[in-house]
């Protein structure tokens, strides 16, 4: 009786865990999707965080995105696959709403790199819940 009980209050705890996890990597998300925003319709972002090449800033921010949308989500194949769609439709919004900011200009290839970023930061997440399942025994 005292080794399930052990167990029950192991398993209430790693369960605690994984949904305050859960919560902030949703948290972060949020916060990136606003600053990415931010960032993508200022007419002049801070040169401090620019990297010198375009394209490697979209790769960047939406790897961000993507590995904290995909760590944020139940394992729901479906919700995974709708939030990397939902990315693509953020980066296509954000194309065409820089259409209208002065200074800014919307390329097919900054959408073309966010892709590129979505897929790095699916790839990068499932290889990180890849390994904590096998060090953890999941």
């Amino acid at each position: 009786m005292a080794t399930t009980n052990f167990l029950l209050q192991r398993l209430t705890a790693a369960l605690a865990a994984i949904t305050s996890a859960t919560r902030t990597w949703k948290v972060i998300l949020l916060l990136l999707i606003v600053a990415v925003g931010y960032l993508a319709l200022t007419p002049a972002p801070p040169a401090s965080i620019d990297t010198g090449w375009d394209k490697l800033n979209h790769v960047l921010a939406f790897t961000a995105l993507a590995f904290s949308g995909y760590l944020g989500l139940p394992s729901s194949r479906g919700r995974r696959i709708f939030l990397l769609l939902a990315l693509l439709g953020l980066g296509g919004a954000i194309e065409l709403l820089q259409l209208f900011v002065p200074g800014r200009a919307s390329e097919w290839g900054d959408l073309f790199a966010d892709a590129i970023g979505i897929a790095c930061g699916a790839l990068i997440a499932t290889c990180v819940l890849l390994l904590a399942s096998r060090k953890f025994g999941n």
